[in-house]
């Protein structure tokens, strides 16, 4: 942190303190456990939440079980690495090969560490439904960021994650609260998001989170109708 510094100090934080969270909800096996159970964070924006959908599966194809044998110490062959260093080691490194021999007392003997037990990977598609259905990603009017959660293409499993605007309307940095929506508007003037996107981003994401948990959530309201319609969508 910086003593004297705002931007320094603001830009990120709420993404690192959401992906915090989040990560640690996910690889305890929280959705796991509670499938129905919807999680909601105010602030940080998608673009985090993307790129930790993203590391979980290039994390689990090198640390599942099956793929730790890969770096699991016992299978080091002593005997070709030694040939190796003989071969193509500099004189700084072969002048030390006697040494590699006492490599042999710290192989073998060590048990792979399953790092998604809590929430049990067993095949990649299980990130996607331990992950999507669950979290829900309170974005801000004017990050251009926001269209990453709805490019499919560049998502694993071609899924949009669930972003919800989630405007600070009424913080003091919000000079003219009439341009809040507008500004969200222009990733669809500028081509970043279609229509039915920013239906879901302003709108249909939000229903879903609240209703997703009480299917009652919205009776008794101005949108109870809007609602209803959306959730059969």
């Amino acid at each position: 942190m910086s003593y004297s510094n705002f931007v320094y100090n603001h830009i990120g934080h709420f993404a690192a303190a959401g992906e915090a969270v989040c990560k640690s909800l996910f690889m305890n096996g929280v959705t796991r456990r509670f499938p129905t159970l919807k999680f909601a964070f105010l602030e940080g924006g998608v673009g985090w939440a993307c790129m930790l959908y993203s590391d979980l599966f290039g994390h689990w194809k090198k640390r599942n079980l099956q793929a730790l044998d890969h770096t699991n110490p016992a299978n080091l062959n002593l005997e070709t690495l030694t040939e190796c260093f003989r071969h193509y080691g500099t004189e700084s490194l072969t002048v030390h090969i006697d040494q590699l021999e006492s490599l042999r007392h710290l192989l073998g003997g060590v048990e792979p560490v399953d790092d998604f037990a809590r929430c049990d990977i067993k095949h990649l598609v299980d990130i996607r439904d331990l992950f999507v259905p669950n979290f829900y990603f309170g974005c801000e009017a004017d990050d251009p960021v926001n269209a990453w959660a709805f490019r499919a293409q560049t998502n694993p499993f071609n899924v949009k994650l669930h972003a919800i605007m989630g405007s600070d309307i009424g913080h003091f940095d919000v000079i003219d609260t009439t341009h809040v929506l507008a500004e969200a508007h222009e990733l669809v003037d500028d081509g970043l998001l279609s229509e039915d996107d920013f239906r879901d981003f302003v709108f249909g994401n939000a229903v879903r989170l609240w209703a997703g948990v009480n299917p009652d959530f919205f009776k008794g309201t101005a949108i109870e109708k809007q609602a209803a319609e959306y959730l059969l969508t």
